[in-house]
């Protein structure tokens, strides 16, 4: 199994390349989306070459998702605390786009260790904005804490029009993950490892992490949810107590699920063309014995002769 870097190696490519080249002042206009629909766009104009502009679009929230100024609660105090004064956020952001943020390549550290590293986190920038709220969630929870302002049912975002569940507590937060899936093959490929997923904790080495659960119908603590945030085809996982995982492994749980069924579905179509082809290539084995078999048949058979044609050979 894979976990999914948190930063886009396009958008780290891109800054590391621009960064490396400021004197040539080529300008720039990348359009990409990557998975779960979060959208990038940079841009840098040959006016202004040692500034770049970087603007996101994250995934439509659902009803029960709370956006303040079109970002997680937490995303400004985030990328404040992460960039420092090397990034103006824009107020507004470029249109179509929930944030956009302003760099200036100049000012990047002369270091080339800590320009990397701060490149990194510039690309890390969806982990930044939509781990927010978590990240705000895990450390009240390392402080054995609740936010006073937090509401007892919190819905993050992950995908377009769909939310994960966290309920924090100052001894544990649990977080629960409606698992929704188009194809058929791949709710019952999802089920299944899902499943298997749960059963893992119980082997030796893995007793100490947080506790998993998975089931088909919604926990307890989703009975305030509406059913059609619940509309969950591959069931439902729960983690709960201390969560030592990292907020971007909890973040993408669904995209890392989702990877794991698409490639265990080119696995089984893959077994399954070999089978068929091996198939094929004994039925066509089997073709050239028959044909061998016809044509001895045949030599060896006896050809009937006239009355003429015997009487001629007799006296030859």
């Amino acid at each position: 199994m894979i976990l999914l870097q948190s930063h886009s190696r396009f958008l780290l490519q891109t800054l590391l390349n621009r960064a490396q080249n400021l004197e040539k002042g080529v300008e720039l206009d990348h359009h990409w989306v990557e998975f779960d629909d979060v959208r990038y766009h940079i841009q840098v104009s040959m006016k202004n070459p040692h500034v770049l502009l970087l603007s996101v679009s994250l995934p439509t929230p659902s009803s029960e998702t709370i956006f303040v100024c079109g970002l997680p609660f937490g995303a400004i105090e985030a990328i404040k605390a992460a960039y420092g004064n090397l990034v103006q956020i824009l107020d507004p952001p470029r249109d179509g786009f929930n944030l956009t943020l302003k760099i200036n390549l100049s000012k990047l550290p002369a270091n080339q260790e800590q320009k990397h590293a701060f490149l990194v986190k510039v690309a890390s920038i969806r982990e930044v904005v939509l781990g927010a709220p978590l990240r705000v969630i895990l450390e009240h929870l390392a402080a054995r804490t609740v936010a006073l302002d937090m509401d007892p049912l919190v819905a993050l975002v992950h995908r377009p029009n769909e939310s994960f569940f966290l309920f924090p507590q100052a001894d544990k937060v649990t977080v629960v993950y409606p698992m929704r899936f188009n194809d058929s093959i791949d709710i019952v490929l999802a089920t299944s490892f899902l499943q298997e997923f749960v059963e893992a904790r119980r082997t030796a080495g893995l007793n100490n992490t947080p506790p998993c659960s998975w089931s088909l119908t919604p926990p307890l603590e989703l009975k305030e949810v509406p059913a059609d945030a619940l509309s969950a085809n591959a069931g439902f996982v729960t983690f709960g107590q201390k969560l030592d995982r990292t907020v971007w492994n909890l973040s993408t749980f669904h995209a890392y699920v989702s990877y794991h069924v698409k490639c265990s579905e080119g696995f089984m179509h893959t077994r399954m063309r070999r089978r068929v082809e091996s198939l094929i290539q004994a039925l066509n084995r089997a073709k050239p014995d028959a044909e061998n078999s016809k044509k001895t048949s045949y030599n060896r058979s006896f050809k009937r002769l006239g009355l003429k044609e015997s009487r001629t050979n007799s006296f030859s």
